[in-house]
């Protein structure tokens, strides 16, 4: 007798243990104006997890803001929240950083950011695979944006203080944060259909 299949049966796979170590840490940060940072996400067939396609919207296109950050500053946490009163799912991601040295410019950055829905794209350390040299990337807010709600600015008591910011992100979503997909030879060289993407670095 054939087992009897529920609404509920969606899982699709098992996991074993990997072979290989991986890195922690965010290497770059990227944010993309949540109004003209079009994103598309796949939750079915092989590519079930991944963001396909980045779409920068706008003329001329709108671009990429890329944040370089100090070794072991930065990290997101995306955070499911579920009741079985109400039967609902949703994930909360946040996203942190620290920035040294205080500027003006930055301070007006920082002034924008506050006042601007963004979707980020989180460059981590790990790798694709064994055999890559690829960085893996995470898209976070990219259905619903993400915002700056907290942070400070900070001079620092003793010499050997941090001088600079302390930043954070966060946002609300129907489903986890997705991996973008391996990009050709550098991030978002194959996303804006099939294009690349413009990044300001600095």
């Amino acid at each position: 007798m054939a087992a009897e299949t529920t609404a509920c049966a969606l899982i699709t796979k098992g996991r074993g243990l990997d072979c290989n170590r991986i890195a922690g840490g965010i290497k770059y940060i990227y944010f993309g104006i949540f109004d003209t940072t079009k994103v598309t996400q796949t939750w079915t067939g092989v590519g079930a997890g991944f963001t396909t396609n980045v779409e920068m919207l706008g003329t001329p296109a709108t671009q990429l803001y890329r944040y370089a950050l100090p070794r072991g500053t930065a990290s997101f946490t995306d955070t499911l929240v579920g009741s079985r009163e109400n039967g609902t799912v949703y994930y909360t991601p946040t996203v942190q950083m620290l920035l040294d040295k205080l500027d003006a410019s930055m301070q007006n950055e920082m002034r924008l950011l506050g006042a601007t829905q963004v979707v980020v794209f989180c460059q981590l350390n790990q790798k694709y695979s064994s055999t890559s040299d690829h960085d893996v990337i995470f898209c976070l807010g990219g259905i619903n944006g993400m915002q700056l709600n907290a942070g400070t600015d900070t001079s620092g008591a003793a010499l050997g203080d941090r001088n600079g910011y302390d930043l954070t992100w966060d946002g609300v979503e129907a489903t986890p944060a997705t991996q973008v997909i391996d990009y050709n030879t550098e991030p978002f060289d194959n996303t804006d259909g099939g294009s690349a993407i413009d990044i300001v670095k600095f």
